[in-house]
Order: structure tokens, then C-alpha cells, then sequence
């Protein structure tokens, strides 16, 4: 019991008053000098090279909350089968909210007059040969109403209940009826709030005023921070051709990139806008697709002589998606440390790849192994025994 006593006390003694620090040995040996030193400084490298200058693992990063508001402007002309038009904004964007993803209608097919009454679908479609080919109270995926059950001798199609007369969409109008649209202008005003750092910043930036934003059009070069784009630039910056594009429709996406470091004065925040052609290329690759441009349909319904009316639209447009990207940096003490920390770290791989070499693979293994690990005989007479026996200990460092 005594002795067991005295046991938990020299270990709890040990625990607290003695300090284990391990054993030193410098070798001289070229090879592993050259291989610890050329792996230290491929993690130095890596620390300085990787960690601090291109992922900057000293500051904090934050995204911005943002908003994007947007107008355009133009007016366009159209003589379609010698009737004359002039169309504005409020013509030919959708919405009209001023959102950021919207469309500018460039080509158009109207049928005027339709009424919802009985008549023959196109030729083309839907051909039959006897009314039992029309399936009375049925529906056709790409028909235009419900068949009546009548096949129409003189056209050789199904009769249906619909909005007469049906749309003939088989001819798109080519060269597209408003390419004036090359001439619009798109105004982008862009607020991002970034609330890690508590900055907020517009791309009207300092010097971008009422009388420059009048006079200005934005040039990659000339006029990289104008807000106001004209159309034509923006595909053409986009890759595409304005004619190609605007006779089928296709999406465009504008990127706002706010990359900031708020080490520096907060003015050095600024925008980069970058166009990107999304689809709607038919003169390369899109030929081999199933649906090329974009398009949709709307309608403008009236009552002439109590009998409702509609004019429907099959639109084809610029569809123009503005993107905001953001990602802002400052110095921050505790990835600093952290970063500094993880590199520490790594500087023992050197020494794992430099223990390997010299205790399995060097011809000397056997001497460096007896040069690194350490053997001693402490000879302790127990005090309990009467004989005055001796222990042995050994312990490997």
C-alpha cells in the first residue's frame, strides 16, 4: 500500500516539475542537407508564393449584398408591308420594371384580328385525309386549339376550336424588322453593400456625374466606368454578330465585378464589366440544335363590336442577364496567424522525408540510427526491498 502510495506521488511529482524536450543531432551529410533545404524552401515558397501573395491568406474576405436597376433608351422604326411604326421603350422591353434580366425585342410576327372561333390548322400540320384522322375533343402537342373532328377539304387539315386565324410562324422576317435596335442604350446602376467591412459602393463612382453620364459611352478602354452601353457594342463585345443575333433572339450575360482591397483607399473600389455571349449563335454550332435564338409570345386583347379581339406577338429578343460578382479583402490578424501557423506546420515534412532517407535508405543507416535514439541503464536500489535489488530502466529517446 506504501509502496503503491509512493508511486501516484513520484508520477504526480513527475508530471508537474519535469519538462521532456527531444534530442537534437546534427549530421553532416550533404545529400540530406540538400534534400531538408530544398523542401524547406518549397514550403517557404509555398507559404509566401501561394498562401500570401496569390490566395492572400492575410486578410478576411466578404461578399456584397447588391442591387441592380436598369433603363433603356431608343426609339425604332418599322415599315412592315408598308405599314409604318414607331416603337419605344415602353414597345419593346420586358419587362418594363427596369429589372436586372430583361428582354429588347429586335424581330417580330403579327397576326392581327384573331378572334376565338373554328378554322383549319396550317398546311404542314396536322394533315388528314378523312375526319376520323381528327379526333374530336383532342389536343395536338404543337397544334394551335381542340379538333373539332372535321378534317377541312381545302386545306387538307384539321379543323379546331381556337384563336382564328392561327399564327403562321414559318417565315421569320429576315433582315430583322427593328434593327435599329443596334442603337439602344442601357444604363446599369449597381449598389453593393459589403456588411463584414461595412462599406457600401455604387458604380457611379467618384467623378461619375450627371454631366458625364450625359455625354459618355462605355469603351473598354476610352470609358471603362460609363454605365450607359449601347447595344450593338454590347454584342459585339459579346462575340456575336447584332444581325445574326437579333433576327432569332439570344441571351447575353454582363458580369459586374466587384473585387476589392480595402487595405487601400476605399475609391480604389471600382467596377469591371465583362460581356458574355450565353446562346443564340445559329451560324456556328447552334446549327446543330434542336432550338436555337429565344423567343416568347404575348397578346393584346380588345373588344371590337362586343366580340373580343387579340393581336398576338411572337417576339424574338436580346435576352440581357446582368450578373454581380463580388468579393472584398482586408488584413485580418487571426487568418494571418492561423495561415503562419498551418505553414509551421509544414516545415516538418522536411524533417519526416530527411528521417526516412537517413534511417532506411543511407548506406550508414545503422550508425545514424544509434546517433539519433539514445539508450541509458539508471540503476535504482528500491528502498522497499531488503536484499537492496536492482531495477532496470531503460527508456529510448
Amino acid at each position: 500500500m506504501k509502496k503503491m502510495k509512493n508511486q501516484i506521488t513520484n508520477a504526480i511529482s513527475d508530471f508537474f516539475f519535469e519538462y521532456e524536450t527531444p534530442r537534437q543531432v546534427l549530421v553532416r551529410n550533404r545529400r540530406v542537407g540538400v534534400v531538408c533545404r530544398l523542401i524547406q524552401l518549397g514550403v517557404l515558397a509555398y507559404i509566401i508564393g501561394w498562401v500570401f501573395i496569390y490566395e492572400k491568406g492575410y486578410q478576411s474576405t466578404d461578399t456584397a449584398v447588391s442591387s441592380v436597376f436598369t433603363k433603356m433608351k431608343g426609339v425604332g422604326y418599322t415599315n412592315d408591308k408598308g405599314k409604318e411604326r414607331v416603337w419605344d421603350v415602353a414597345d419593346y422591353v420586358f419587362p418594363p420594371q427596369g429589372d436586372s434580366s430583361f428582354v429588347v425585342m429586335t424581330n417580330y410576327i403579327i397576326t392581327e384580328g384573331q378572334s376565338m372561333s373554328k378554322c383549319p390548322e396550317l398546311p404542314g400540320k396536322h394533315n388528314c385525309s378523312s375526319n376520323t384522322d381528327c379526333e374530336g375533343g383532342s389536343f395536338k402537342r404543337t397544334g394551335h386549339g381542340q379538333m373539332t373532328g372535321v378534317c377541312v377539304n381545302t386545306t387538307k387539315t384539321c379543323e379546331v376550336l381556337a384563336w382564328c386565324p392561327v399564327e403562321n410562324d414559318h417565315i421569320i422576317p429576315d433582315p430583322p424588322l427593328l434593327i435599329s435596335a443596334e442603337n439602344y442604350t442601357l444604363f446599369i446602376k449597381n449598389s453593393v453593400t459589403f456588411p463584414l467591412f461595412g462599406v457600401t459602393r455604387s458604380n457611379l463612382v467618384e467623378g461619375i456625374d450627371a454631366s458625364y453620364i450625359s455625354k459618355c459611352l462605355h469603351d473598354p478602354e476610352k470609358a471603362p466606368l460609363c454605365p450607359i452601353f449601347k447595344l450593338g457594342d454590347i454584342v459585339k463585345l459579346s462575340g456575336f454578330n447584332f444581325e445574326t443575333i437579333a433576327k432569332v433572339g439570344g441571351a447575353i450575360g454582363i458580369v459586374v465585378d466587384w473585387t476589392c482591397n480595402f487595405d487601400v483607399d476605399v475609391r480604389h473600389c471600382k467596377p469591371k464589366y465583362n460581356f458574355h455571349g450565353l446562346y443564340g449563335n445559329p451560324t456556328e454550332t447552334d446549327k446543330a440544335r434542336a432550338s436555337v435564338g429565344y423567343n416568347f409570345r404575348y397578346a393584346k386583347h380588345y373588344l371590337e363590336d362586343k366580340i373580343q379581339k387579340r393581336t398576338l406577338f411572337k417576339v424574338f429578343g436580346i435576352r440581357i442577364d446582368i450578373i454581380v460578382q463580388s468579393l472584398a479583402r482586408k488584413f485580418d490578424i487571426i487568418p494571418t496567424l492561423t495561415a503562419i501557423g498551418s505553414g509551421v506546420g509544414i516545415f516538418g515534412v522536411a524533417t519526416v522525408v530527411c528521417d526516412l532517407v537517413l534511417l532506411y535508405l543511407l548506406p550508414k543507416r545503422e550508425f545514424y540510427k544509434n546517433m539519433k535514439f539514445k539508450y541509458t541503464d539508471t540503476h535504482i536500489q528500491d528502498p522497499d526491498s531488503e536484499a537492496g535489488s536492482i531495477e532496470t530502466e531503460v527508456s529510448k529517446k
